[in-house]
């Protein structure tokens, strides 16, 4: 699987876990949909469920006027996805290379301000774990 579909799986199987209290597991199964499973997608949920408050708090601490459970459930979940990289991945995937697919990610999924609203939260965080 392309990381590019492994992300967007990703963000459906954050989704379900965050609108309708999913189990991980159930919710990776769900989204594969019968394919086989792919190592980078059950990274990318397992992680960011398991850092959750961590990711929460970096993005509430970079959002302006806004909280966390304000935001579009679409966006908040690729704001989690592309902070655990950043955060976490950051020695295997260019940051640049996530900022580009959050915000393709966001194009997609989103509403029309999505990737500009996304592009704009990554770079205050990747700006932030610069300075840690």
């Amino acid at each position: 699987m392309k990381r590019r579909t492994a992300r967007e799986k990703a963000l459906q199987a954050l989704f379900q876990i965050d609108v309708a209290g999913s189990e991980p597991k159930a919710a990776i199964e769900h989204v594969l949909e019968e394919e086989a499973g792919d190592d980078y997608l059950s990274r990318l949920v397992l992680g960011v469920v398991e850092h959750r408050s961590e990711i929460d708090q970096l993005i509430a601490d970079n959002l302006e006027k806004w909280t966390l459970d304000r935001l579009a459930t679409v966006d908040r979940n690729i704001l989690r996805m592309a902070v655990y990289e950043l955060k976490f991945l950051h020695d295997e995937v260019p940051e640049k290379v996530i900022l580009d697919e959050a915000i393709e990610i966001a194009k997609k999924f989103g509403d029309d301000q999505s990737n500009k609203f996304v592009n704009a939260i990554l770079s205050k965080v990747k700006q932030k774990l610069h300075k840690e």
